[in-house]
């Protein structure tokens, strides 16, 4: 438990509770070396995250770094956090996780005591007040087994091979550098494309199911779709990656899932809510992946993040 972490945390327009996510994170059994905010500012006055709302133990080890809204991006923007860092081990987190227990950098370093591992990342939790559908995202996506993953699980797992996510990620700092990083420019998946390079440099990904973090969202129709389009947008756009694991099977055997649970339940009006976010998913996702053959207007009606377009 030597080695040395430094968190990374994009953060936009935190709330009031940010300042509470950071105490826990402070108060883990290992504790961070630093904290780096990266804030998304729209204003040149804009006001900072006062880090005088953390306790002066915790607020001695954060630095906040404006960041344009205009240069946000969700591959630069990190890319800049990991050049900053200076410990062995950067963890990258959302600003809306709430570290579970105190364990969760301590267990997500354990995967690193096999030298092949150059990503650890964590078991994401459904919040309390979480709907069915919403915990049965986390539990398929997040079940209570780990695993470690290699290029060659590609057959048996598809597009969930590479499967990753930045809202809790370890990272071995060096090995990072060394393939180069984070794309600078993608609108999304920043994290599985970097999984994919770690994967194919011989490197594996470790899913902590130990490491938990509790972080969910209940999205609408339109925010399904959306996320969705952004998400062909960026598989479109990294289509080596991408095109040869479809993640359309795995969608569909996930929504088939869900909808055979419901109806079990007798739940019949939320299977077809369900079944209409699906279809927006979908819509998006395929309107996504030709996003190079849609007027313009129209893609900055679809997408989640305009300021990438620009």
């Amino acid at each position: 438990m030597g080695s040395s972490v430094d968190v990374v945390i994009p953060i936009y327009k935190a709330g009031n509770d940010f300042a509470s996510m950071l105490e826990k994170l402070y108060k883990q059994s290992k504790r961070p070396e630093h904290i780096y905010l990266l804030q998304t500012i729209e204003k040149k006055d804009e006001k900072l995250f006062d880090i005088k709302k953390c306790s002066k133990e915790l607020a001695d080890i954060i630095s906040v770094h404006p960041i344009k809204k205009a240069d946000f991006d969700h591959g630069a923007t990190r890319a800049y956090g990991a050049l900053i860092a200076e410990s062995d081990y950067v963890l990258f987190m959302t600003q809306d996780a709430v570290c579970y227990d105190e364990y969760v950098i301590e267990n997500l370093l354990k995967a690193f005591d096999d030298r092949k591992v150059g990503i650890s990342y964590a078991r994401q939790l459904a919040r309390e007040d979480a709907d069915e559908i919403e915990r049965m995202t986390r539990e398929t996506n997040y079940p209570p087994e780990s695993v470690v993953k290699t290029k060659k699980d590609e057959k048996r797992l598809g597009i969930k091979t590479y499967f990753c996510s930045d809202v809790c990620a370890m990272y071995r700092l060096d090995v990072y550098k060394k393939l180069g990083g984070f794309v600078k420019k993608t609108i999304f998946n920043e994290d599985m494309i970097m999984a994919y390079k770690e994967m194919q440099a011989g490197f594996s990904v470790a899913y902590c199911a130990d490491a938990k973090v509790i972080h969910s969202h209940s999205y609408t129709c339109k925010q399904q779709f959306v996320r969705s389009f952004d998400l062909g947008v960026s598989q479109r756009q990294y289509h080596e990656i991408f095109d040869k694991i479809s993640s359309e099977k795995e969608g569909a055997g996930y929504a088939k899932k869900v909808i055979m649970y419901l109806m079990k339940k007798g739940k019949f009006i939320k299977t077809i809510y369900f079944m209409m976010q699906c279809g927006f998913r979908l819509i998006g996702y395929k309107l996504g992946k030709n996003y190079d053959k849609l007027p313009r207007k129209m893609v900055l009606a679809c997408t989640m993040n305009r300021e990438y377009w620009k």
